[in-house]
């Protein structure tokens, strides 16, 4: 009896320690995919996404179904892959980004989210005309649209804190309070004031994770158009998340332009100059 105890202890210690090397295979490829790279190709970028898929269909067996549909997994899976999403500061973004500073380079970022997310959904759209041209291989249809959801989100949190570097918001602290504020911001569609009290936290609240799950599920639906037979999803999908990241991102800016007290000019610092409210006209110049 004492045997078998032991025996099973041991294979509840190996399932758990392959569920963690999981987590952190999953949390690497988000944060690849994520990454912006210009020198990943449409085939390379497939072939992490189908391994992205596979891990995440593991990994939603193990959570069970319940965990699945209340979306409680898939925050579970945002929040461990947060400290992967590669984030670059302000020098590092100027240079990158070719010398641009201010504005242009507010908008560089944003382009270059955007970029991404559409290349995901034209991707995932690919991988779903594979399937759809061989009916057994839909049984992997939900894992793909997790793991194009993730990787969107990781994106698109990845722009906004890239954002915040650029209007001189900074967010300090470890990488634990970094991603917990910037998931926070995702989920809400909010900027971050450093100076609100309980803005920056070592984890994210019970309100912040019903959001996060609530987000996530929303940009599941939106997923859903990559699904669609030959090249169809393709296009939809790439559409559709290159819209909802300018989106997010005028809303974000908003925000930012807010906190740090107008736009940031071309020399990086801040024009005090409030932007004009819709239907208002810009002030002239002198």
């Amino acid at each position: 009896m004492t045997g078998d105890l032991e025996r099973e202890g041991d294979d509840q210690r190996v399932a758990g320690e392959g569920a963690d090397a999981s987590a952190e295979e999953i949390g690497t490829l988000i944060g690849r995919l994520s990454a912006g790279d210009d020198d990943m190709d449409r085939e390379t970028r497939g072939r992490l996404l189908r391994r992205l898929a596979r891990l995440i269909g593991q990994s939603a067996r193990r959570a069970g179904a319940s965990g699945y549909a209340r979306g409680r997994w898939l925050a579970e899976l945002m929040m461990a892959a947060a400290p992967h999403i590669p984030i670059r500061d302000l020098e590092t973004l100027s240079a990158h980004h070719h010398g641009l500073t201010g504005e242009e380079l507010a908008e560089s970022v944003v382009r270059v989210a955007g970029h991404g997310t559409t290349a995901v959904g034209a991707a995932g759209g690919a991988l779903a005309a594979v399937e759809f041209a061989a009916p057994p291989l839909l049984l992997s249809a939900p894992a793909q649209l997790a793991a194009e959801t993730l990787v969107v989100a990781a994106i698109e949190v990845k722009m906004i804190a890239e954002l915040h570097e650029v209007y001189g918001v900074r967010v300090e602290g470890s990488g634990t309070v970094r991603g917990a504020a910037f998931l926070t911001a995702w989920a809400r569609r909010r900027g971050i004031n450093p100076l609100e009290s309980g803005s920056l936290t070592n984890a994210l609240g019970s309100a912040a994770k019903v959001a996060l799950r609530k987000r996530l599920l929303r940009t599941m639906g939106r997923s859903l158009s990559t699904m669609g037979p030959f090249l169809t999803g393709a296009a939809a999908g790439a559409a559709l998340n290159r819209t909802a990241t300018r989106k997010l991102a005028s809303e974000i800016r908003k925000d930012l332009r807010g906190t740090s007290g107008g736009a940031v000019d071309g020399e990086g610092d801040l024009d005090v100059t409030p932007f004009p409210l819709p239907g208002e006209r810009p002030p002239l110049e002198s």
